[in-house]
């Protein structure tokens, strides 16, 4: 199934108008290899056994559901699996680095382990597994504990993960016993390499994603504000830039960015608008011991906002930031169904490449896409999280949209069904596996079959 421009794509179990976007579409891809086209690998078929329909000829592997033992009689798989990335290991194997988004409140809470635990009262953190060359586990285990709401994070050019915090709650409130709101560092390998320290000097804030410029060791951040005052967009300048394991506890600099003359980046509407002289300002509070830092004093000029930026990825010679949307009756200048910016550090430029919006060229037949990663082969995989059926959609470079794969687990009720959205999507380091985690009910996928 292809979708041709200012179309929508109907069928596949795909409901709703949908969201489009237009702009530099091909900008998505920086980086990658040439992105494929044929529409795809067909319609959805689904599951005998109602857990994940894909295309004839794919097939599904479950590595891990909620619940499930964990090795070394470490307690049950925790839920709301979340962000994931794939790393390689020793003799073909993979490693699996999984986020658990768990509030104060959660199902299954990642369990405390000795020297993994950051906060004994928190909830989430990561799990790790291991799989062999057929993707059989062959463990998995707790790779950091005590920590809250873990959302998104990014990998290191190291082979590391890092887990952010998207929550910044005070030792004292929700029953924690420490301050929250931070980054932490996770080899899935050997998680006790790096235990449970939390990277103070990455700030304090509402973290979601990071990316990494592979040439100067800078961490670019995204903070998920959606309540005013709204979140920030940041860079960490390493005391141990590429360090490897451990590096960036030496600590650095956090500072914010301004763009000239924009205190809120919704307010931009226009395709291709670019910004020149992008300046970056010092924390004044990295820690928000008083003052959350997106409410601090930057001084005369202020510092830009942007309501919900989330995803970050490196692509080429550029960081890429997206804003999920902007709501006026929320705060926002002005509204949009969602943006993508594009910042290159060597010329100090940001563009807006990408804008969502219901009269644009390009549509999705779902809605709310959210975490989005770049496959081997060219073109980008999308999860989606919002209302309905939930889908994994691929996406070429010619802006053909097809359905990779649709949750078929029903968390509902026949009269109102309901379906757990996709996250953490990631191919294994050779490319012929894709990984997916279902949030709810907490499941982790492997994907094999045709990939061209």
């Amino acid at each position: 199934m292809t979708a041709s421009r200012r179309h929508v794509l109907a069928g596949a179990g795909a409901v709703g108008a949908g969201i489009a976007f237009t702009g530099a579409f091909s900008e998505l891809f920086a980086g990658s290899a040439a992105a494929r086209g044929n529409g795809g690998y067909g319609p959805l078929v689904p599951d005998p056994n109602g857990l994940l329909d894909l295309p004839r000829g794919f097939r599904y592997t479950v590595l891990s559901r909620e619940g499930d033992q964990l090795s070394h009689g470490q307690g049950r798989v925790p839920s709301n699996h979340d962000g994931m990335a794939a790393f390689a290991g020793r003799r073909g194997r993979v490693h699996l680095v999984r986020n658990h988004e768990n509030r104060h409140n959660a199902r299954i809470p990642v369990p405390a382990v000795s020297g993994l635990t950051y906060d004994p009262m928190g909830k989430g953190g990561c799990t790790a597994l291991e799989l062999d060359g057929r993707n059989n586990v062959v463990s998995q285990q707790v790779a950091i504990a005590g920590t809250a709401v873990n959302c998104a994070g990014g990998p290191t050019p190291w082979g590391t993960w890092l887990t952010c915090e998207e929550n910044e709650d005070r030792a004292g409130t929700n029953g924690y016993t420490k301050d929250h709101g931070f980054i932490f560092e996770v080899d899935g390998a050997d998680p006790r390499r790096t235990g449970a320290v939390p990277l103070t000097a990455m700030g304090r804030f509402q973290h979601e994603a990071i990316a990494i410029d592979p040439s100067s060791g800078i961490v670019y951040e995204t903070e998920d504000a959606f309540q005013r005052p709204f979140g920030l967009f940041y860079r960490f300048l390493p005391n141990k830039p590429m360090g490897g394991t451990g590096s960036l506890r030496a600590g650095g600099e956090l500072e914010a960015m301004r763009v000239p003359g924009v205190p809120d980046l919704s307010e931009i509407q226009e395709i291709g608008a670019r910004f020149e002289g992008i300046e970056w300002v010092p924390v004044p509070d990295s820690q928000a011991k008083q003052t959350p830092i997106r409410l601090q004093d930057f001084g005369p000029r202020g510092i830009t906002h942007a309501q919900k930026l989330e995803g970050c990825y490196w692509g080429g010679n550029s960081v890429y930031f997206v804003s999920s949307y902007a709501r006026s009756a929320e705060g926002s200048a002005a509204d949009h169904y969602g943006q993508v910016w594009k910042y290159e550090p060597g010329r100090r430029r940001l563009t807006l490449v990408i804008v969502f919006g219901p009269d644009s060229d390009i549509r999705l037949p779902g809605e709310s896409p959210d975490n989005i990663c770049l496959a081997p082969s060219g073109g980008l995989m999308v999860c989606e999280d919002g209302n309905g059926a939930q889908h994994v959609y691929g996406l070429t470079k010619r802006g053909e949209v097809y359905p990779m794969a649709r949750n078929a687990q029903n968390i509902g009720t026949s009269e109102e069904p309901e379906w757990g959205e996709f996250a953490g999507v990631a191919f294994s380091p050779d490319g012929c596996t894709m990984y997916v985690n279902c949030y709810t009910p907490g499941t982790t996928f492997a994907v094999t079959g045709p990939w061209r």
